[in-house]
Parts: structure tokens; C-alpha cells; sequence
């Protein structure tokens, strides 16, 4: 046989040498972190350089593992757009809570089989307890369930073939082939466009999707979605659900909840509310109000890994009807240990395989509580509205009226373009922003995704906004 000692040794350490490169390893990554807080938000990396020496790694040799953290560390450090930088100001990519990296350590370390409760009950029901905690939160019925997902794309996914086979329960088994027309999805014209993936996904495909016109404010308009489904059901096209987006991705509004939910009703169809961003909100005894109406939900996506800050990916997916989870995903094979639609993930969810992905919410919640996160939410909130104030006394005017963290602005007459803005900021490397479009105009997008940002890091893209805008 061949000897595979020296292999082992290096996959499998003994116990002193684990806790001596975890020990170095903590130490090294916050010393990488305190470069990237005091750098460039933007990477720096020469690609070129980094792509060959990638190449000349053919693993036909070894290397440590101390020396593979070294190198891996030295390119995480150069090589990203670094959401942890206090300049991030982007995308809802947030810097992740110290316990939910924490979390990320212990759950990759034992890497429980969460998909059946015989193989992982204590991981299985640390999520379950979290998703109760949020189902009351939100306040939906007693009897609602949900489970963590691996973003928000899926959860939003398995709100759609949940809508389909409520309407229609031969879908499960006869798929697309149950309809008699088109099944249309309406959905705001700034919803995040996952769901045209979702659409051709679901072989419903992509002309399933009806993107619904706004009001002028950034939320959709529940007059013209109206009228659509009108049009569609004269058509004989099949009206499914309708989604209303809380937190949109440009700028941070509330579509028309209860106005959705009244429509859903008069028409039989399946509502959901995607609320991957804005769903923390209901963390703050102050803005959950604005959320108000996500109750009737037929369900509801929330993405922890967005406002809760936690590692990447954590969605949620909740609903109010139990049984179609379970008559969509119910399987039975004889190498699985059960098949409990009580307790058995993989029988309720897309999934079958999956990491323990709540960890790091539950040690979040449970270090801080929500009262915790709700200052983490309203630092973010107030942030911008101090960002808001100072610009507007430089001329600058906000477009969207949002409780979200997000700020669409435009420079002065006689300024240059958002985005030549926007890329001469990114350029200099302190600060990473976007521009975007709201309601067809071009506009500077901040947003506050990192709980260590302070009024000096705003005070400093202040600086800069006024410096590159002439």
C-alpha cells in the first residue's frame, strides 16, 4: 500500500498544531484588516502578476499550510473590493459581525448535515428557534414556518413555486404542463431582477415576468398593476403572484404592501414581500412601522447576510402555508435516516445538502439582541441622513425618501455627471460608491452597509464628493 503518512498529517493535524495556526491565523487576518481599514476600499492586486502565479500552482508539489494562509491572506488583501473597509458605501454587502465570523469558524469546524434533524438536532434547532424569534417579529400566524437558504435568490425562488403549486396543485407533479396559459409574475420594475432568472428556472420562462411601472417615487404603482392583471386575465394569461419589494436595490423604498395584499385577495393569487434588505427593520421598535402590512404576507424573503450583517449566505424564506412546502420538496429514499416533514429540512426546501447556515445570526442575535441590532440599523440610518443634510447644503439634492441607509443624490447644475463622479471617487480609493438610475434619472447611490463607519468616514467622502464634482 502506498503510504499516505505525510498527506494525513497535513489534511489532518494533530490537536497542538490546529490550535497554534488557528491562534497565528486570528492574529494575522486582524492585522490584514487593519491595513485594509487604513488602504485603498478599491483592489490593488496586478492581475497579471497573480494570475500566473496561480498558474504555476499545478498541485503536483506542496507547500504548508501556514504558507497557503500567507499567500491566500497577502491576495485577500489586495485583490478584493473590501467590503470590510469603513469606505464601503455600495452594494448590500456588509462587514460581517465579529460573532457571526465566529460563528462561521465553529460551524465550518464540526460541519453538521442540517438537512436531516437525526444527524444535527442541536443545529437543526438553534435555526428553528431564530426563525420562530423572527416569525413573531414579523407577526406573522403562530402556525407560519420558514428555513434559512443560501440567499435570497432561492428564497425568493421557492416563494414562486410555492405561489404555483398553492394555485395549482397538480404543479408539482405535472409541472408547467398544469397551466393552460402563461403564469405571470408582477413584480416592480426596481425589484432586483433575480426573478427573471427564477422565471426561466422554473420553465415558466422569462415572459412570465411583468415589470410593473412606479409612481414617480420609486415604488410600484398599484394602479397600473392592477390594470395589468386585467389585461392579462382577458388575454388568458394565468395571474400567480405579485411581489412587492421592501427595499429596493437603487434606493431603499417600500412598494404598496397592504395595496398588494388587496389586489392578491380580489384576484386569488399568492403575495410575497421580498424584503432581503429591509426586512431587519423589524429589529427597530421605531421603523418596523414602515414594514407595516408584511404581516399578510403569504411569504416573505429577508437575507441576514444583508442588514444582519452575517456571513455570506444566509437568506430566509417564511411562509404561512406549512403544506406546501412539504407537498413541493417531500421525497423519500431509503439511504436518508427520516423523512419527518416536522423536522427534516431537506423534505420542506430546495436544499438537500446544507450547511448550518443560521449559526451566525443566532450568536449575532443572542450577543446583542435586538435591541443591538436595532442600533446597528439606526447608526446606518442616521449616518445618511447626516450625509443627506450636509450635501443639500452644497446644492445637492436626495431623490428617494427612504429609512433604509440609502441615499440617491444628485450634484448641482453645472457639475459633472454622477458617474463621472462616481468613478473619479472609486478611483481615488477611499470610498466605494455606485451610481445608479431612480425613476430614470442618474444618481449617486451611498449606502451604509458597514457598522463601523463613523461621521469622520462620512465627513471624508463629503470631502471628496465637493472636491471632484467641478
Amino acid at each position: 500500500m502506498m503510504n499516505h503518512t505525510v498527506s494525513n498529517k497535513a489534511l489532518f493535524p494533530e490537536t497542538n498544531q490546529k490550535i497554534e495556526l488557528l491562534h497565528n491565523l486570528v492574529g494575522k487576518i486582524e492585522k490584514v484588516k487593519q491595513v485594509v481599514s487604513q488602504s485603498k476600499v478599491t483592489p490593488k492586486q496586478d492581475m497579471q502578476v497573480f494570475r500566473r502565479q496561480l498558474k504555476s500552482m499545478d498541485f503536483n508539489g506542496t507547500a504548508s499550510l501556514e504558507e497557503v494562509i500567507d499567500w491566500t491572506l497577502n491576495h485577500f488583501k489586495d485583490g478584493l473590493v473590501q467590503m470590510i473597509h469603513p469606505g464601503y458605501m455600495g452594494l448590500f454587502n456588509p462587514a460581517p459581525t465579529f460573532p457571526s465570523e465566529v460563528a462561521s469558524i465553529i460551524s465550518s469546524a464540526f460541519n453538521p448535515q442540517n438537512c436531516v434533524w437525526s444527524h444535527a438536532p442541536v443545529s437543526v434547532e438553534i435555526e428553528s428557534h431564530v426563525l420562530k424569534q423572527l416569525i413573531k417579529r414579523l407577526g406573522l400566524p403562530k402556525n407560519s414556518t420558514g428555513h434559512f437558504t443560501s440567499g435570497g435568490s432561492e428564497a425568493n425562488a421557492t416563494a414562486f413555486v410555492g405561489a404555483l403549486s398553492k394555485i395549482y396543485p397538480n404543479f408539482a407533479n405535472d409541472g408547467v404542463f398544469a397551466f393552460k396559459g402563461q403564469p405571470c409574475i408582477y413584480v416592480s420594475k426596481e425589484s432586483h431582477l433575480a426573478w427573471i432568472k427564477i422565471a426561466a428556472t422554473t420553465g415558466v420562462g422569462r415572459k412570465a415576468i411583468r415589470l410593473i411601472a412606479t409612481d414617480g417615487l420609486g415604488r410600484m404603482d398599484a394602479q397600473v398593476l392592477h390594470k395589468i392583471i386585467e389585461q392579462d386575465k382577458k388575454e388568458g394569461n394565468i395571474p400567480v403572484m405579485v411581489v412587492a419589494t421592501a427595499g429596493t436595490t437603487n434606493a431603499g423604498m417600500i412598494d404598496p404592501i397592504k395595496s398588494s395584499r388587496e389586489i392578491c385577495n380580489q384576484y386569488n393569487m399568492w403575495f410575497h414581500v421580498d424584503a432581503a434588505w429591509g426586512g431587519a427593520l423589524i429589529v427597530s421598535d421605531y421603523y418596523k412601522d414602515r414594514l407595516d402590512g408584511i404581516e399578510l404576507a403569504d411569504s416573505i424573503t429577508i437575507d441576514a447576510h444583508k442588514w444582519f450583517a452575517t456571513t455570506m449566505g444566509a437568506g430566509m424564506f417564511f411562509t404561512r402555508h406549512k403544506q406546501v412546502l412539504s407537498n413541493l420538496f417531500s421525497v423519500s429514499t431509503d439511504y436518508m435516516p427520516s423523512n419527518d416533514a416536522e423536522q427534516d429540512l431537506y423534505v420542506n426546501s430546495m436544499l438537500w445538502s446544507r450547511r448550518f447556515i443560521g449559526l451566525p445570526l443566532f450568536m449575532s442575535l443572542a450577543t446583542v439582541g435586538w435591541q443591538g441590532y436595532a442600533q446597528h440599523l439606526e447608526h446606518g440610518i442616521n449616518l445618511i441622513a447626516y450625509l443627506v443634510k450636509k450635501m443639500q447644503g452644497h446644492g445637492w439634492q436626495l431623490l428617494n425618501q427612504s429609512d433604509m441607509a440609502i441615499a440617491c443624490l444628485i450634484p448641482p447644475e453645472g457639475a459633472h455627471t454622477p458617474s463621472q463622479i462616481v468613478e473619479k471617487i472609486v478611483e481615488k480609493g477611499e470610498q466605494w460608491i455606485s451610481v445608479t438610475k431612480f425613476e430614470e434619472q442618474s444618481v449617486i447611490r451611498v449606502c451604509l452597509t458597514n457598522g463601523m463607519t463613523s461621521s469622520s468616514h462620512i465627513n471624508g467622502l463629503i470631502e471628496n464628493l465637493l472636491e471632484v464634482s467641478y
